[in-house]
């Protein structure tokens, strides 16, 4: 089934937990192969740079994702909150109207304080909104306090895993684009690069 006809299949209720099995990303997948940074000094040194420059895209489409998932998983524990205190308007006026504050909480952490090599994601959007809308579709978002308890739990719990999957992915990301790093680095003190070559 393609993933246009699973958002079309989807039915208000049916949520299921992010699975990798079911939801693999090949790009991201053949980044953290061991196999990827592995024996880099036999590398060309234009190779190297260019496997840093994939991972440092790769890490932008992650954090897009991240911040995606994590907008959508506080909206629901929001959502949770106020049924459990009993506070606040239950219809989707209320909940809009409170938007600016729950997406301003920062309830989660707030990633790993790194400054992106690359400032906007490139061509992720279609992709990362399909990843979160497998989980939690943004039209189910729009009628949020109509959903029954046990489904916007479902909604929460989905949210929660799928945000830990993309974490435990930016971590070894990272690691990887760190040995990358080193290893141009490295060349550059034992001149075995020229840094001129950076201005051609």
């Amino acid at each position: 089934m393609t993933p246009a006809a699973e958002r079309r299949a989807f039915r208000p209720g049916q949520f299921v937990l992010y699975s990798r099995e079911t939801m693999t990303v090949p790009r991201i997948d053949a980044l953290l192969d061991p196999t990827y940074a592995a024996d880099l000094p036999t590398l060309d040194f234009g190779e190297v740079r260019r496997r840093r420059a994939e991972c440092n895209e790769e890490e932008v489409a992650l954090s897009y994702l991240r911040r995606m998932v994590q907008g959508r998983l506080d909206i629901a524990l929001a959502e949770q909150r106020r049924r459990a205190t009993g506070t606040g308007g239950s219809d989707v006026a209320s909940l809009i109207e409170r938007l600016p504050e729950i997406l301003s909480e920062k309830v989660h952490a707030p990633g790993f304080g790194r400054l992106p090599a690359i400032m906007a994601p490139t061509e992720v959007g279609e992709e990362a909104t399909l990843r979160v809308d497998a989980v939690a579709p943004a039209r189910q978002l729009g009628s949020l306090p109509d959903l029954a308890d046990v489904d916007l739990a479902a909604m929460a719990e989905a949210l929660q895993q799928l945000e830990q999957d993309v974490s435990r992915q930016r971590r070894r990301l990272h690691e990887v684009i760190d040995r990358l790093q080193e290893e141009v680095i490295r060349r550059y003190r034992s001149g075995e690069a020229n840094v001129d070559n950076l201005f051609r």
